[in-house]
């Protein structure tokens, strides 16, 4: 028996009015999530424990099956552990994000943020626009590191941990209220814009219509994390595949094996294909029993409000992922179990995480539960199947329906 996790970033959402009152999971094509809804258990989970942040760490945590109460110890320093920080029990992480702030105000505090992604920044230009920020901001007891995308790494050494906002909760707000009260970091901030404002870089992203990344934005604080082994927890060989620096290191974390794909961005612009194939080659050939697939598209068109864009995001799941990785296991006569579910909430009305709990899917392929005729939030709340604790979620997979 095989497992599999089809993690949708972000897919659940609200009645959006422009889709005359259905959810964009409604509205999207997806026939072959539609066509496994008929025969598998659907309910609600809720990955976000009462009182806990509704992050994509604290989620995919639970998700994958560790309790967020336990082991969380900050979002940084799981993306610290893919990128290979060097981090001691008494440092501090924080994600440094690439942000786009308004240019006409004459005070940095005065600023307002437009996009948390820098237009979801090529990881080559990060890189690049990360190197002037090493430069410029040097500083002793602080390191930068290069992440993905618009996804960075600052590590302060014997440092003290500071709440900060994630940029993607504010977008649109006047920053002033949200900036670190520890004055190495405010002045990191503001130096940051000096130098990646007048970067030849972002010029040219700017000639070319594209969001400059003219400010770094740190949050997400924490301390080095310590996940037990999954396969020591649960028993079964793991592997992970995705784009983003998190979920990498999740998988770190818990002695999982990190799987690269060519093309995959964590963008709308991913390589899903590629993904379901990584999956099926881990499963089939390599050995694994169980395989993650994290896909960040829909919560990232949530977090730009645009709900079309979200829309196509889970069709490209359903279409590219979901059926030929059904197909592929079918071939080999494989008998596996998968489970398609989203890590929280990210509606494209207010463009940041909620902490709802969200549906799931759990499908068998030696035998047909009574399922419903569409896998989708209103479906799934209507079997009245609720599990309260997100990290218990695995252990039904691996159990069985």
């Amino acid at each position: 028996m095989k497992y599999i996790i089809i993690l949708c970033d972000g897919m659940a959402d609200e009645p959006v009015p422009e889709l005359g009152g259905l959810t964009p999971l409604q509205k999207a094509d997806t026939p072959n999530l539609d066509k496994l809804s008929g025969k598998a258990e659907t309910g609600m989970v809720r990955t976000i424990p009462p009182g806990m942040s509704p992050g994509s760490d604290t989620a995919n945590l639970s998700v994958i099956g560790y309790d967020p109460r336990v082991y969380y110890t900050g979002r940084s320093p799981l993306e610290a552990l893919s990128i290979g920080a060097d981090m001691q029990p008494d440092d501090v992480s924080y994600r440094c994000n690439l942000v786009t702030l308004t240019e006409e105000q004459s005070k940095y505090e005065d600023r307002i943020i437009l996009d948390h992604s820098s237009g979801e920044i090529s990881t080559e230009d990060g890189a690049v626009l990360l190197e002037a920020l090493k430069e410029g901001l040097c500083k002793e007891g602080y390191k930068f590191y290069v992440g993905t995308s618009y996804r960075h790494l600052l590590i302060h050494k014997q440092g003290k941990a500071e709440e900060l906002t994630p940029p993607h909760d504010i977008l649109t707000r006047r920053i002033g209220s949200y900036l670190p009260e520890n004055p190495v970091l405010r002045e990191m901030m503001e130096k940051s814009y000096e130098i990646l404002s007048i970067h030849p870089l972002n010029i040219q992203r700017k000639q070319a219509g594209l969001n400059p990344a003219n400010s770094a934005w740190f949050w997400g604080a924490g301390t080095r994390p310590a996940l037990d082994s999954f396969e020591e927890k649960y028993h079964r060989r793991g592997a992970m595949i995705s784009a983003v620096d998190l979920l990498k290191g999740i998988a770190a974390g818990a002695g999982m094996k990190n799987i690269s794909v060519e093309g995959a961005t964590g963008g709308l612009d991913t390589n899903y294909g590629g993904k379901a194939h990584a999956a099926a080659d881990a499963l089939l050939k390599d050995g694994f029993d169980f395989a993650y697939i994290h896909v960040e598209a829909p919560d990232e068109m949530g977090h730009q409000g645009n709900v079309y864009n979200k829309i196509k995001a889970i069709e490209n799941i359903d279409h590219y992922i979901v059926g030929p990785l059904q197909q592929l296991m079918a071939q080999e006569g494989e008998d596996f179990r998968m489970l398609v579910l989203p890590d929280h909430p990210t509606p494209v009305g207010i463009r940041t995480h909620t902490a709802d709990p969200v549906p799931y899917l759990l499908y068998d392929s030696r035998k047909a539960a009574r399922g419903m005729p569409a896998y989708n939030e209103i479906n799934a709340m209507g079997t009245g199947r609720m599990e309260e604790n997100g990290y218990k979620l695995i252990s039904h997979l691996f159990g069985g329906i």
